[in-house]
């Protein structure tokens, strides 16, 4: 059995445990859980994607990444479609720049080919390099308190105002209240530090929601229809549904790149970060199977993207699990396992309301402001272009508009201010075509 688990896992029967593997691979999808409810809920706004297919489409496309993380890179890392890059799929591509979410999937598929290449060559890290410190973790931040706003409205706190753009909502009735409630229980239960705290603060404000009423309709928040087993929808109507006329259009090249940034500096960031707590960093920095772990995360988005799902990455939550003493490919395959009967109770996770979601968008937005410590606010050089990166990010409603304006900034700012060194050729090349993009579209 062990050198069956050796061989598949990269298990080490004097350094792991069956056991501990086990208990880290059901943690880790106890703290990630929740996107089984909340992409369903943020797709929602698209008319024309089943929210049924979606939730299947987003569990299987978590399973086949997390198998070949498990298989080919064995690493005790979980990967499921994105928080982030599924609010700039639905708010931004289709909703903002009025393109079908075909055209989208077609743009994650591509987007996963090319990762698929990059991961593959030399050319990923010239790509990783050009970047600024300061600029990559601006934009994990600003699409922090993107996905914290998306929540903020969807549950009616934050409401449109014809004054002053928003203005805060009717709080203490209907989905607004039970959002706060959700979201008191949500923060308590972190900092409790209670496994799978996200994911038990949605169930329990989407039973909580049984006993409020909506205020528009009349009806209790959340409404369960089917029963409590049943088998997941088909992912048919979603399946290789993908736009090629608008393949070589400028707009698809920016929703390309903006999809392949994100996918590669928030895999570069969780695996640094992970890696570091599971001790696979060595004395020179360098990550063990690192490229497979990528390659891993690629496979994933261009699954995910023929049956239907956002942009697939690995998941910070994934510490979780390496907290608990995850260290092998054993913890990621239990991870898909719970995937796999998670498919089994859709009509639970569908019948979770915007309202008791909307806890978890705004407390992962919360978690995801950590990269702005690392940012040197007392230099301007790095801090002028990393805030404009992320108030552009929040106030445009744009993750994409964010990271044009944020590469703009710096390049000006730097070249005219004798800081031409610090600009890599690579990002003179972007700035200029992001300008290009401001005048001529």
């Amino acid at each position: 059995m062990v050198p069956f688990l050796q061989k598949l896992f990269g298990f080490d029967p004097e350094k792991h445990r069956v056991r501990t593997e086990i208990v880290a691979g059901i943690t880790t999808f106890l703290t990630m859980a929740y996107i089984l409810a909340v992409n369903p809920s943020i797709f929602s706004a698209i008319p024309g994607m089943p929210t049924g297919s979606v939730f299947t489409a987003t569990a299987l496309a978590a399973i086949v990444a997390t198998l070949v993380m498990a298989f080919y890179a064995k690493k005790p890392f979980a990967l499921a479609p994105g928080m982030g890059m599924n609010a700039f799929f639905v708010f931004t591509v289709c909703l903002t720049m009025g393109y079908t979410w075909q055209f989208a999937l077609t743009a994650v598929f591509i987007e996963g080919i090319i990762f698929i290449i990059l991961s593959a060559t030399k050319v990923r890290t010239m790509i990783v390099d050009c970047i600024p410190y300061g600029l990559k973790n601006a934009i994990g931040a600003g699409i922090g308190l993107f996905i914290a706003f998306i929540g903020l409205q969807g549950a009616g706190i934050v409401v449109n105002s014809d004054s002053t753009l928003v203005t805060i909502g009717a709080i203490t009735e209907g989905p607004a209240l039970l959002a706060l409630i959700g979201l008191i229980i949500t923060g308590i239960l972190l900092v409790l530090n209670v496994r799978g705290s996200i994911l038990i603060g949605i169930l329990a404000t989407s039973i909580i929601g049984l006993f409020i009423k909506d205020p528009a309709t009349g009806k209790a928040i959340t409404q369960m229809h089917g029963s409590f087993i049943s088998s997941p929808d088909s992912v048919k109507p979603l399946f290789l549904k993908f736009e090629w006329n608008n393949v070589l259009t400028w707009d698809m090249l920016i929703v390309v790149f903006t999809f392949l940034f994100n996918d590669i500096f928030n895999t570069i960031g969780t695996v640094i970060g992970v890696s570091q707590k599971a001790g696979f960093v060595d004395k020179d920095g360098k990550i063990d199977a690192v490229d497979k772990v990528f390659m891993a995360d690629a496979i994933g988005t261009v699954f995910g993207a023929t049956i239907g799902a956002s942009t697939t990455t690995t998941y910070v939550e994934s510490a979780a699990g390496v907290g608990e003493g995850g260290r092998t490919g054993l913890s990621a395959f239990v991870t898909a396992i719970c995937f796999v009967l998670a498919l089994l109770f859709s009509n639970v996770f569908l019948a979770v309301p915007a309202a008791a979601t909307a806890p978890a968008l705004i407390l992962v937005g919360m978690m995801m402001m950590e990269p702005v410590m690392h940012i040197v606010w007392t230099d301007f050089h790095e801090a002028i272009p990393a805030f404009i990166t992320i108030i552009v990010m929040v106030c445009t409603y744009s993750i994409a508009d964010g990271i044009l304006i944020g590469c703009i900034s710096f390049v000006v700012t730097n070249a005219l201010t004798g800081r031409r060194m610090d600009i890599t050729p690579m990002m003179w090349v972007l700035a200029i075509l992001f300008i290009l993009r401001y005048i001529f579209i």
